[in-house]
């Protein structure tokens, strides 16, 4: 961005002050209660209520005495819309009995409160809705989450006695990030995150998916590779959403791709060897019911790797190409009970060709359950991607966007789990 700024006022918009743009919808509908106590990350707290929101939900805050000296009362309220709730009242807002709360999330929760929840003692507004959420969780199934912020010398035998509490009793425990000597506050996206998850009702939940992506590089010295120019936007997408719905993800991605949230277990593969052997090992060392293999995996390696760097002064350099293996088919043979979702990209061909060929596979013994076919001709001038997802019992359907190609992919797997 440069810093040539003209001068020229912002265009008119049709949001209010305080309205906040919908990035999704997880939580529409949902009404979350945040309880804050006092750490110094409590300073976080306005910008977590507006990610909150722009998700859908209502939030409304409560807080300790000790909070408010970290994070103005003003400031949650513009931002949330609603009163903070700071003391008790005739309202009894702590029993969340008129309009119950959807989820709980104390953050940041401090030392103190972590013991004191995992003891029964409620002697403030928060720590009393902690019981009452407590209560609920045990009762009614309602999400608490709790997102830990201290100094590491607090982090004694007490508080790790109290918090193996809390997680028996069914609380989630936010990790926070562990730096510097401190137990951190958890990025925020992270309690998003979380937060998305403990809500989920999809049939996806529990189930396990091995997700690749990206490029597969292919070396042609130690220096160089030929690559291709595809980032796992769409796997990283499709990762992200199924975690939300509460599935265990592992995801493969390619040198070159972008990154993936910190909370999706991703392994990196910087060659398509090192790819080969990541997938491999994953197979054999954990059961998935799910494989989606986006990754653009190189077709075509060169039959001898140079050692060292090639010369730029070579005049012309000739290189033998080598098929390399195909590594789902050889997945599908091995794991014939692995659900699978493939993809067919081309170029150069009709629709009615690329719908063809990407109905192929399903005339095989062990083929997949899903093939995503698309063709570089069908998608948008901006380069927004064009999808057909192909069902062998189902009439073809068209999707644009990665974002809408990935819902829609596990829209098909939730009603086939």
């Amino acid at each position: 961005m440069s810093l040539e700024w003209k001068i020229k006022p912002p265009l008119p918009s049709k949001l209010t002050d305080r309205d906040v743009r919908l990035t999704g919808l997880h939580l529409s509908g949902k009404r979350i209660a945040l309880l804050i106590t006092g750490s110094i990350a409590a300073y976080r707290m306005p910008d977590l209520v507006r990610n909150f929101r722009r998700e859908g939900a209502d939030v409304v805050v409560f807080s300790t005495n000790e909070g408010l000296r970290y994070v103005a009362k003003e400031a949650l309220e513009w931002c949330s819309q609603n009163i903070v709730i700071d003391h008790f009242t005739a309202e009894a807002e702590h029993l969340s009995d008129i309009v119950p709360f959807d989820v709980f999330i104390v953050a940041p929760a401090t030392y103190n409160i972590l013991n004191k929840a995992a003891h029964g003692i409620a002697d403030c507004i928060v720590s009393s809705t902690i019981a009452g959420a407590l209560g609920r969780m045990e009762r009614f199934g309602v999400p608490l989450l709790f997102a830990p912020a201290m100094h590491g010398s607090m982090h004694n035998k007490i508080l790790t006695s109290s918090m193996e509490t809390l997680r028996e009793m069914g609380a989630c425990l936010i990790p926070p990030k562990q730096a510097n000597g401190k137990n951190n506050l958890a990025s925020l996206e992270l309690i998003l995150a979380a937060t998305i998850r403990s809500l989920s009702k999809s049939s996806l939940y529990g189930k396990s998916l091995l997700i690749t992506g990206g490029p597969t590089p292919v070396p042609l010295d130690n220096i160089r590779s030929i690559t291709s120019y595809f980032t796992g936007t769409l796997s990283i997408n499709l990762a992200r959403e199924a975690w939300l719905r509460g599935a265990s993800v592992e995801l493969i991605l390619g040198k070159g791709s972008r990154p993936s949230p910190d909370y999706i277990n991703t392994k990196i593969a910087a060659t398509f060897d090192e790819y080969a052997r990541i997938l491999k090992k994953s197979l054999s060392q954990q059961f998935f019911d799910w494989g989606i293999f986006t990754a653009a995996v190189a077709d075509f390696q060169p039959e001898k790797v140079y050692k060292g760097k090639l010369s730029s002064r070579i005049k012309q350099l000739d290189l033998k190409l080598m098929p390399t293996p195909k590594m789902v088919e050889e997945v599908r043979k091995k794991y014939p009970q692995l659900k699978t979702v493939t993809f067919k990209y081309e170029e150069n061909v009709s629709h009615e060709e690329l719908m063809k060929t990407a109905k192929k596979p399903f005339s095989k013994k062990g083929g997949p359950q899903i093939v995503v076919a698309n063709r570089g001709e069908e998608f948008k001038s901006d380069g927004t991607q064009v999808a057909w997802l192909i069902h062998p019992k189902k009439e073809p359907e068209k999707h644009v966007g990665k974002e809408d190609i990935a819902k829609a992919i596990l829209k098909h797997i939730e009603s086939n789990s």
